[in-house]
């Protein structure tokens, strides 16, 4: 029985974690052109999610847990997420903002368990240290062209609250009835985009945003609850070690993104660093 246990949540996880890539292209496809605003993408997003997963929610008989405090939270680190992530786009590759996006979750979810847990070994720090290096190198203004630091921040941002959104869910008594939660009690909060920065809207760009909100963002963050009960912290940390990778093969196949030296090298030092630090419990329970 633990085979198929096994390989049911390899394919699960492999499953999120395309759609967490998938999410950075389908916003780069429809908000650098213009198809739609950053505005009116977060909230149609935020929309198409949150009916995807209410109607999920009524099929099953299940009841949606809104009128808790977790879920407050839940909704405001979504909300910062959805609006960074959307705005960053603009100036961002599909790769690089991954890259951006994943390094910052994780140095955040390090250092959120160096709070509440136990103190980082020295391995741990050195190997968050490198992937912060990383992060640093494919910031840092250099001849060959800079990445555009407004972006970059606002990509920054969005990390923050996807650990902070990562933390709270895996606490989750039903994945399922807390996403849909979330994205319904985030939805106010994206109605108040439009009328601050207007909105733009095309078929195209509708079309988009209701596939990464129905399907990549609302089903994915779905699946991503339900695989976070079934696996450790580190196990999901080394997971998203994929995510940029796969997003820097998609926006090179798919948006014909230019893949830089230093955005190889960058991508080297964030996902090694990491993986270097959270080898470090393993090493730790090996030499017992």
């Amino acid at each position: 029985m633990a085979k198929p246990f096994v390989m049911r949540i390899f394919f699960l996880t492999t499953v999120a974690m395309v759609a967490f890539a998938a999410n950075s292209i389908l916003t780069r496809m429809a908000v650098e052109p213009g198809h739609i605003d950053p505005a009116g993408f977060a909230l149609l997003r935020v929309a198409a999610g949150a009916a995807v997963l209410t109607i999920l929610v009524a099929v099953r008989g299940d009841r949606l847990p809104l009128f808790r405090r977790e879920r407050i939270a839940g909704a405001l680190s979504l909300a910062l997420y959805m609006i960074g992530f959307s705005l960053a786009y603009l100036t961002l590759d599909a790769g690089l903002g991954a890259l951006i996006l994943f390094g910052v979750v994780q140095i955040a979810m390090f250092g959120h368990g160096a709070l509440v847990g136990s103190t980082p070994t020295g391995r741990q720090v050195s190997g968050a240290a490198v992937a912060f290096s990383g992060l640093i190198l494919v910031l840092w203004p250099s001849g060959g062209g800079s990445t555009d630091l407004v972006g970059a921040g606002l990509m920054a941002l969005a990390g923050l609250g996807w650990a902070a959104y990562t933390i709270i869910g895996r606490g989750a008594g039903n994945p399922l009835a807390v996403t849909a939660a979330n994205f319904l009690l985030c939805l106010p909060l994206m109605l108040l985009l439009p009328l601050l920065f207007g909105a733009t809207f095309s078929t195209t760009g509708i079309a988009l945003a209701v596939l990464s909100g129905g399907v990549t963002s609302g089903l994915g963050y779905a699946l991503w609850y339900v695989v976070l009960k079934q696996i450790d912290g580190g196990t999901a940390a080394v997971a998203q070690l994929s995510v940029p990778i796969i997003a820097i093969l998609g926006g090179v196949v798919m948006l014909g993104e230019a893949v830089s030296a230093t955005l190889l090298s960058a991508a080297a030092l964030v996902l090694g660093g990491i993986l270097w630090a959270l080898s470090a419990k393993s090493v730790r329970a090996d030499h017992r």
